[in-house]
């Protein structure tokens, strides 16, 4: 994983969670990787893993069972909330890109719709 300098290491983490979630990678109720292998993987301190887990767990996304290690939560809305959440920030940065290259709202549909029908060729 490549981090970005302006954005603290923890919350990468964190959005890398969510969006392994949100593709199912992680599933409801599934046990995620420890902290210890998550900061392997990810080559960064465990204690950073650590702060993004505990941020998670905080917002319900995941729990803890004592002894056993982190789950990702069994709440279908909450997940299918989080994913919204993903997609909506996604939807976001689109439009800020495309209104910095000077394309107005109004032709954001038919700019996209002309970028789908052609990558279909």
């Amino acid at each position: 994983m490549e981090f970005k300098d302006n954005i603290p290491i923890y919350l990468q983490i964190e959005q890398y969670l969510y969006r392994q979630i949100a593709l199912e990678k992680m599933k409801a109720g599934e046990k995620i990787p420890s902290v210890r292998k998550l900061a392997l993987e990810l080559t960064v301190n465990v204690n950073t893993v650590q702060r993004a887990l505990q941020q998670m767990n905080d917002q319900g996304i995941l729990y803890t069972k004592r002894g056993e290690g982190n789950f990702v939560t069994e709440d279908i809305e909450l997940l299918a909330k989080t994913k919204q959440t993903l997609i909506d920030n996604q939807l976001d940065e689109f439009v800020q890109n495309m209104a910095k290259l000077g394309v107005e709202r109004d032709s954001l549909v038919t700019v996209l719709e002309k970028y789908l029908k052609e990558s279909e060729e």
